[in-house]
């Protein structure tokens, strides 16, 4: 799992790493029960601070995506049934929406933009080869 933080978007730093969970856990990358990096992990790989990821973790929490167990760090739950489609659309309509409104800010051409899109899907599919 690779968090990451765009500095350019317009989504709150805590925001942005709750919907990468989302989209982590909905998409398999992060199965039920696998650990997320703790506080002080997170906070210094993404060079922000603590409460931000205190904050993002607590609402993840509220909502039923991650289960706190008391010395032991934050983990991942199962999601609801049938959720798991709904929470990608969702994860996923929100990058789109998110990528749509700077490519047009940065007066991006359509074309390019699926383009750039579709080469980057290409780039990380899985060599049909190593299968």
């Amino acid at each position: 799992m690779h968090l990451q933080i765009d500095p350019r978007s317009a989504a709150p730093a805590y925001r942005q790493l709750m919907d990468q969970v989302k989209y982590y856990l909905a998409s398999g990358t992060l199965r039920p029960g696998d650990r997320l990096p703790s506080i002080r992990e997170a906070a210094r790989y993404l060079a922000v601070n603590p409460s931000t990821v205190v904050k993002a973790w607590s609402e993840l929490e509220h909502e039923g995506v991650v289960e706190r167990k008391q010395g032991k760090g934050v983990f991942a739950r199962e999601l609801e049934s049938g959720s798991t489609a709904v929470e990608l659309e969702g994860a996923l309509r929100q990058s789109a929406r998110q990528l749509a409104v700077e490519a047009t800010q940065m007066g991006a051409e359509r074309e390019l933009v699926l383009r750039i899109v579709n080469e980057e899907l290409d780039g990380l599919a899985p060599d049909e080869e190593s299968r």
